[in-house]
């Protein structure tokens, strides 16, 4: 029999346990992190507030997704097309991870994570550069949960990227069209090394993948919820992780 652990949520909502199995964690969970702004508007406060409170959600999921065994947790944190909001959101934005790393680092570090980064760095400011490098650095040789941070990533300017650098190498005689397969575009991805997302959350209530590891999710599980970010905290995660395991994943075939 399948050993079971269960999590009692405790909800005012009388919702029922969450009954999750250690047999079958997602090993890489991908979460797009939204709702900072409007969790704000909707307490009449400025929106700045939501994404300092959508950090300490951040610190909240890292840690639960640690407890429960999740191998890899990928973080869509900005993206390309953030650029365009109001340039004050914008340097605030760019500030929040030499923050967190200034409060969280350490304890990362004592956690045995491990601090990655994909997306187009020369485009950040030094500051946020800096602190994201040194983040990289000090977890290098940590072994335990991986926690990518998707900073300034878009997944068409990925793919395009991914395929001019093949067809450079083609055009040098050094890669045959024939000899492209799935696994030499999942190499060259920026997420290579890393196993595409088992699951995907998003949160606030928004159906869509706004441009977020568009090659990497193509079999991954998706699972939406109406909290805003800032209100994520372990039992969401749970709650995912539940609903997922209730899932047959096919993969296109039958099962």
């Amino acid at each position: 029999m399948i050993k079971r652990v269960q999590a009692w949520l405790g909800r005012k909502d009388g919702q029922q346990p969450v009954e999750i199995s250690p047999d079958n964690i997602p090993r890489h969970v991908a979460i797009i992190m939204d709702g900072n702004g409007r969790w704000a508007k909707s307490r009449g406060l400025p929106r700045i507030i939501g994404h300092q409170n959508g950090m300490k959600a951040v610190k909240r999921a890292t840690i639960a997704a640690n407890d429960l065994g999740v191998e890899f947790l990928t973080m869509y944190a900005f993206s390309t097309e953030n650029w365009k909001r109001p340039k004050d959101e914008v340097d605030f934005l760019m500030r929040l991870p030499v923050e967190f790393l200034a409060i969280e680092l350490d304890e990362l570090i004592e956690k045995n994570v491990q601090v990655r980064v994909m997306g187009d760095a020369d485009a950040l400011p030094e500051h946020t550069r800096k602190a994201m490098e040194e983040a990289v650095a000090r977890t290098r040789e940590n072994t335990g949960l991986v926690l990518n941070f998707a900073l300034n990533y878009g997944s068409r300017k990925e793919i395009e990227d991914c395929m001019r650098s093949m067809g450079e190498d083609i055009r040098a005689g050094v890669l045959a069209p024939e000899e492209i397969t799935s696994e030499l575009i999942d190499s060259r991805l920026l997420s290579g090394g890393l196993p595409d997302p088992d699951l995907l959350i998003r949160t606030s209530g928004e159906m869509r993948l706004s441009n977020f590891m568009l090659w990497q999710v193509a079999y991954s599980e998706l699972w939406f919820t109406d909290i805003y970010w800032p209100e994520f905290d372990k039992t969401h995660l749970l709650q995912a992780v539940a609903e997922y395991q209730r899932r047959s994943r096919r993969y296109g075939g039958l099962k």
